[in-house]
């Protein structure tokens, strides 16, 4: 698995996230979002740290709003943990690292 996060679009969502075979964390944001600007170093972290067993992708609200929709994200910044099309977990707002730590820890053990 390669590390690093992927930018994906509504297009793509399907195939990079339904389909993965392991879990994937979606990171919704938006380019005029400052929270979300302080949320992307931790985004990389946990794609780094959980490569082993994670993927990590991102998607910008504004231009993909069909899945924006679909998985009611309200806010931005935003995480959606999934599992094929089931949602683990998910979160809005900033968060810590050591709280991303956690979310992450208890679906992935």
């Amino acid at each position: 698995m390669s590390k690093g996060v992927k930018t994906i679009t509504d297009a793509e969502f399907e195939t990079e996230v339904l389909q993965a075979e392991e879990p994937v964390l979606v990171y919704f944001w938006a380019s005029w979002c400052g929270p979300c600007q302080l949320m992307a170093p931790l985004v990389n972290l946990a794609a780094n740290t959980y490569s082993d067993r994670l993927k990590v992708v991102k998607m910008e609200i504004d231009p993909n709003p069909l899945t924006v929709k679909q998985y009611q994200v309200e806010g931005v910044p935003a995480l959606r943990l999934f599992q094929g099309d089931n949602i683990l977990a998910s979160a809005e707002g900033v968060i810590g690292k050591e709280k991303l730590i956690s979310f992450l820890d208890t679906h992935l053990n």
